[in-house]
């Protein structure tokens, strides 16, 4: 579901999060309730960090189907009670986005809505189809007419074509001619339906609220509107709920799960379950783990907010280092559109972070961060750090380097622009100016979930970003003209 990183200050854009992983998308659904489209919009809003471009939510009365989609924050797009009201019915999925394939467009605002043969069908996605691309050209070319440039309308067209008489068995059809990494939240008139990759790369929980089954990406948007989190949709599995209960359908073959390790590491919101892990208590054993692997003389532990403080804790609680807010960021700081000269642009970081002084002046400070992509962003905060008094600057990072890109639908930039992909360890230090850098090592994530370390042979997680290990084939990215992720409109013209 998303493009890739574009250079926004070319475009002239600020965009302070150009040097961050970029978050993917949230799926959310609901059946039976009568204030299906009410607690959709609040699911959504809980799950707003893994995708701030757009949201959407489609419903269905009994006769109908209504479709509500904005570009921009959910707060912003389903705030006004009229909104909500022109989405009635006891049936509803939502989706928020951030683009991996297609542009930020209307038309790209996801869940995407077709009529069938059957009637009709919207779905919402998470992840990035590795063969998207591919399987777009083989439609096409077949005569499909395509209405979005997102890898999501295909399984549209599959399910489509087939001639299965059960909806379940044209949406699995559907399904086993996709590559990649998938967390699919369904609706027809009759029935909510989910769908999650086999590797279970992406994530999927199913809920209750009132008796009435719920979908969604993360248990923190069960918490936001009181529901009970039953279980999570197994790795390749299908969910069916309908008037007449719920069904399971497992059509793939048994293998081992390789979730994305991502998810521990920074994309699911820290109160959020995943797994069966606390992802807070996972992030400060990442941290603890770090320490003990790459201790540092130092006078204060601060965390690069908002994202590496749980880790800084537990850097903080294994070294007895006090813990310190040396750093305060403004959250009021989104996509600012000023005007693109270079004195402005080096005020980027400090419009979103600014320095402690009284925190950080005259000491040894350890700052603590989740990742480094392209190291930009990193060498601003160690300035910032340098120039509000720190006499030394040792950063930490809580996960390993990312030497390799992402097609499961992260926006990571090509490998040539990943700083530890073109650096050493030493050249990445002197890049960003500190006085000394480390990374945990990747047994050393494994150990912070709990294993001995990594499985060579049949690895835990999905960890080619460190690894370069890609649990499934890439398609798309094998031919002259598919390098990386691109738009799948311009590969298809």
């Amino acid at each position: 579901m998303a493009e890739p990183m574009r250079d926004d200050l070319e475009a002239g854009v600020f965009d302070p999060n150009a040097d961050r992983l970029r978050e993917e998308c949230g799926v959310f659904g609901i059946f039976g309730h009568p204030d299906a489209a009410a607690i959709t919009a609040l699911g959504l809003h809980a799950l707003q960090h893994r995708g701030q471009e757009a949201a959407g939510i489609v419903s269905y009365d009994g006769k109908r189907f209504h479709s509500e989609r904005r570009l921009g924050l959910v707060g912003d797009a389903f705030a006004k009670r009229e909104v909500i009201d022109r989405l009635p019915g006891t049936t509803a999925v939502g989706h928020v986005r951030y683009s991996t394939t297609g542009e930020t467009i209307l038309r790209n605002v996801q869940p995407l809505f077709a009529e069938l043969n059957a009637g009709g069908f919207a779905i919402g996605h998470n992840g990035n189809l590795t063969n998207g691309l591919t399987l777009r050209r083989d439609l096409v070319r077949e005569g499909a007419m395509m209405q979005s440039t997102t890898d999501t309308e295909v399984i549209l067209h599959l399910v489509a074509r087939s001639n299965r008489n059960r909806f379940v068995d044209r949406f699995i059809e559907g399904l086993r001619q996709l590559e990649g990494a998938y967390a699919f939240v369904g609706l027809t008139n009759k029935k909510l339906v989910g769908a999650r990759d086999p590797l279970g790369i992406r994530p999927l929980v199913y809920g209750q609220l009132d008796g009435c089954p719920i979908l969604a990406s993360e248990t923190c948007a069960l918490d936001i509107i009181g529901a009970k989190y039953v279980r999570d949709v197994e790795p390749g599995e299908v969910v069916v709920f309908d008037d007449e209960g719920a069904q399971s359908h497992k059509p793939f073959p048994p293998m081992a799960a390789r979730p994305c390790i991502f998810e521990y590491i920074y994309f699911s919101r820290p109160d959020s379950i995943v797994g069966g892990r606390h992802v807070y208590d996972v992030r400060k054993a990442m941290g603890a783990q770090l320490a003990k692997e790459a201790p540092a003389q130092a006078d204060v532990i601060v965390p690069v907010p908002d994202s590496g403080v749980p880790a800084a804790l537990g850097y903080a609680q294994e070294s007895g280092i006090p813990f310190e807010l040396g750093i305060i960021r403004n959250h009021y700081v989104g996509r600012t559109f000023i005007q693109p000269t270079q004195s402005i642009r080096d005020q980027g970081v400090r419009m979103k972070h600014s320095a402690n002084r009284a925190v950080v002046g005259g000491k040894r400070i350890v700052l603590v961060d989740d990742s480094i992509v392209r190291g930009t962003t990193s060498r601003k905060i160690v300035q910032m750090m340098r120039d509000a008094g720190a006499k030394e600057v040792h950063f930490r990072i809580a996960s390993p380097p990312i030497t390799h890109p992402d097609y499961y639908g992260i926006d990571t930039p090509e490998r040539d622009k990943l700083l530890a992909a073109t650096h050493d360890l030493e050249g990445m230090r002197k890049f960003i100016g500190a006085d000394s850098l480390a990374f945990v090592s990747v047994d050393g994530i494994y150990k912070a979930m709990g294993f001995e370390g990594r499985d060579p042979v049949r690895p835990q997680f999905t960890d080619h970003c460190f690894t370069g290990d890609y649990p499934t084939p890439l398609t798309d990215q094998t031919g002259e003209t598919s390098p990386r992720q691109l738009s799948l409109l311009a590969e298809a013209i």
